[in-house]
């Protein structure tokens, strides 16, 4: 029962993954990531389900909790991206934390949004043009995707806190390990 209970689990993580692929613009010089995955859950949505509001404009407007499994030998950091690849002006990101420690195999909701959070990072800006976590707000209508992406780096990156996307997608391109996503939805009626 135990197994079968972990193989659901595992299917749907994977589910989860393939509905934001291709949707997102590649890391820019990056070769072929290896294959391996670094699965993600978080205990305030399933893969493909909706997200709670709390976790959205709508709500609290707080970073849901997110944990993941092992990642590759060899991992020196872990770097956390939320985009809404369905925003209607292009690809919002929602989040950009860089140097997790490689250790860190969680984030607690509400992670804060200063620049550095012991144990946890350092907060990039995200299309707001502000740091930390910004949840989902998209304009009424259909639900939108939103992708947590997590990537294994064999290196840390250093950079200042407010980096952008585009930026940490530099730094990162040649030196990813393994990536893992967790897909949800969010929609305003």
């Amino acid at each position: 029962m135990r197994r079968l209970q972990l193989i659901s689990w595992i299917g749907a993580i994977v589910l989860g993954m393939g509905s934001c692929g291709g949707t997102t613009q590649p890391v820019p010089q990056q070769p072929s990531i290896p294959d391996s995955t670094l699965a993600m859950t978080s205990s305030a949505f399933d893969p493909a389900a909706n997200i709670p509001p709390e976790y959205s404009c709508d709500g609290q407007d707080i970073s849901p909790p997110l944990a993941w499994l092992e990642p590759p030998a060899g991992t020196q950091s872990l770097v956390l991206i939320v985009d809404d690849p369905d925003a209607p002006a292009g690809t919002w990101t929602h989040w950009v934390l860089f140097d997790i420690p490689a250790t860190v195999r969680s984030l607690p909701q509400a992670v804060p949004s200063s620049a550095t959070v012991e144990g946890a990072g350092t907060n990039g800006s995200n299309s707001w043009d502000r740091l930390g976590y910004g949840g989902p707000c998209p304009p009424r209508g259909p639900a939108h995707r939103y992708c947590f992406t997590l990537y294994a780096l064999d290196t840390t990156l250093g950079l200042d806190a407010g980096a952008g996307k585009a930026v940490v997608e530099q730094a990162m391109a040649g030196h990813i390990l393994a990536q893992g996503q967790l897909m949800g939805y969010y929609g305003r009626p």
